[in-house]
């Protein structure tokens, strides 16, 4: 449980020196008093298992050591002061006694984070929020695949429960935070908030839903992951890329229901048609081969083929910002995430039985992963391809586009003994030659190592 402020702990390993110095430092010039308390929540790295939440599969992530932090005072002001260390980002204030709006159409920063105070209102049926001000800083590449957007809104739900003297769970939580992300357009599985709450330092995570749990995944000895970012930047809020694959994967689900002879009105997610059908997913492979056309499906063949009107079809499965989509690739998502579901049990089935050639099997799974992705989720982009290719040429066992893709990191798998070599290699071949990425280069490549879960502590 988290509990109230009277019982808070010591700042996580690693936010103990400069970062919380600095953020305490820009609070008291802000606000002229010391913060009460912090919060911090992780990003996170998917190992495997892309695009396969919002379908109601496993994932494997692990939480990486970058974070969203937060220092926060509460008082009567009536009012929630934001700002952020990071200059580009602007002040934002909300009254506590208004409705608390978050604007689809314009996915700023302060938004994210009023979906988590949003989301905790909700939940704890508060009628009147606490006052706070909040200095927000952020060491997750924004739009990068790591999932900062999603750590913000965790910390904004964390540090509104605590602002407000809530007791959630992390399971509760990360629930919340899951759902209320979708107030500003993203319609996620929960992978992110799941992760961000749930980790442990030392150990990857298999997060299962419905029920939410996350299981230990004991990564091999003598293997590093490398994160390495393309510099391309996706925001998923901001563009329908994302989803419009969630909308395929639910009609997909709706046509291989109704060929079965399903009531495909109450499925709306993959996971849910292999449960009915009591498949194997290789046998469901087999079922989208037996159904679904390679050829785009037009929104008229869907609806002659679930018995809907257009109109339906627009309200019933489309998103806001997915009305203008005219043709739909079901054959190629549906095999997707069926496989990938696959992968991550296999995935986490080496990492648990430990077999001397455990290292190159999970490359394998890795880099059949990232072919996935690339070819039939269609969610890689030129430069990711570029830097994935790079990386298994620079010693790699294992390489994939991780997050949403469309730009963002790529995630490898070195032997240990060949981390320095790699990262000299893939410094040289991808981001010296271009001097925007050289720039970069410094917080683009990194080797991340299982961090720890979202808290709420003191200095100290």
């Amino acid at each position: 449980m988290f509990v109230s402020s009277a019982a808070l702990g010591p700042a996580p390993p690693g936010l103990r020196s400069l970062p919380l110095r600095n953020l305490k430092n820009t609070f008291e010039t802000k606000y002229g008093e010391a913060p009460l308390f912090y919060a911090c929540a992780p990003g996170r790295v998917n190992l495997i298992g892309e695009h396969i939440d919002y379908c109601g599969y496993s994932v494997l992530p692990m939480a990486v050591e970058q974070n969203i932090l937060s220092a926060v005072s509460v008082n009567n002001s009536g009012t929630i002061q934001l700002a952020n260390t990071n200059p580009q980002y602007k002040d934002f204030t909300v009254s506590c006694s208004e409705d608390i709006t978050v604007e689809k159409d314009n996915p700023q920063w302060h938004y994210y984070f009023l979906c988590g105070v949003k989301g905790i209102q909700e939940k704890c049926r508060i009628a009147h929020l606490a006052g706070m001000s909040c200095v927000v800083e952020g060491t997750i590449p924004p739009s990068s695949g790591l999932s900062s957007s999603s750590a913000l809104v965790c910390c904004a739900g964390l540090v509104t429960m605590e602002a407000n003297q809530k007791s959630l769970s992390k399971l509760e939580l990360a629930e919340i935070c899951a759902k209320c992300e979708r107030y500003i357009g993203t319609e996620g599985g929960g992978m992110d908030q799941s992760i961000s709450f749930l980790a442990e330092r030392g150990t990857a995570k298999l997060i299962e839903f419905q029920p939410l749990r996350a299981t230990d995944v004991k990564l091999p000895d003598g293997a590093v992951f490398v994160i390495s970012n393309c510099c391309v930047e996706m925001n998923k809020a901001a563009s329908s890329h994302f989803n419009i694959r969630v909308v395929e994967c639910r009609i997909a689900t709706k046509m291989l229901a109704q060929a079965r002879g399903l009531d495909s009105s109450r499925l709306l997610k993959l996971a849910q048609v292999q449960t009915e059908l009591k498949a194997s997913l290789d046998e469901m492979l087999d079922l989208v081969d037996e159904v679904l056309h390679p050829e785009p499906y037009s929104r008229e063949e869907i609806c002659k083929t679930l018995g809907i009107t257009s109109e339906q079809f627009s309200t019933e499965l489309l998103s806001a910002n997915t009305q203008h989509v005219t043709h739909f690739k079901l054959h190629q998502r549906a095999k997707h995430v069926y496989s990938e579901a696959a992968r991550v049990l296999k995935f986490k089935s080496v990492c648990d039985s430990e077999p001397a050639e455990s290292i190159q099997l999970l490359g394998d799974l890795m880099n059949q992963s990232h072919a996935s992705c690339r070819d039939l989720y269609e969610c890689s982009c030129p430069e990711l391809d570029q830097l994935v290719d790079i990386c298994l040429k620079s010693g790699a066992v294992g390489s994939r586009l991780t997050g949403a893709g469309w730009g963002g990191c790529a995630v490898s798998m070195i032997p240990s003994e060949k981390v320095d070599s790699f990262l000299q290699a893939v410094r040289e071949a991808y981001y010296l030659p271009d001097p925007r990425r050289a720039a970069m280069e410094k917080q683009s490549l990194f080797v991340s190592k299982p961090g720890g879960g979202a808290a709420i502590f003191h200095e100290g």
